[in-house]
């Protein structure tokens, strides 16, 4: 029996072109090709999730600026709308009958 299997399991160049090593190397090592090949599939799962997540937080950073750049444009816009000087003119174009005080502001004391 041990010569059958000496026989058997002997590397000669024919066992390699028939492809009889390597079916029994698939044969022995089947799980860990499997193993190998699940952790593939799940790297290359999670490279493709991560790419997608940057490329959303590279257009949110994006919609981030635009707005940021808009809320400074109409921060700005208001500021200018509110000076002293644009309100009496307002009042002035609308013919309203205010005027500025010319008394100082009194503080009231309890």
């Amino acid at each position: 029996m041990a010569a059958e299997q000496k026989k058997k399991f002997k590397n000669t160049l024919k066992s390699w072109i028939d492809g009889d090593v390597l079916a029994r190397f698939l044969a022995c090592h089947a799980g860990m090709i499997a193993l190998v090949a699940g952790l593939v599939i799940v790297y290359v799962g999670n490279r493709y999730a991560f790419q997608q997540e940057q490329v959303h937080i590279q257009q949110l950073r994006a919609r981030l600026n635009d707005v940021k750049y808009e809320a400074l444009a109409r921060s700005s816009e208001l500021m200018e709308k509110s000076r002293e000087s644009n309100i009496q003119k307002y009042i002035v174009e609308q013919g309203s009958e205010l005027k500025t005080s010319t008394k100082p502001p009194v503080m009231i004391k309890r």
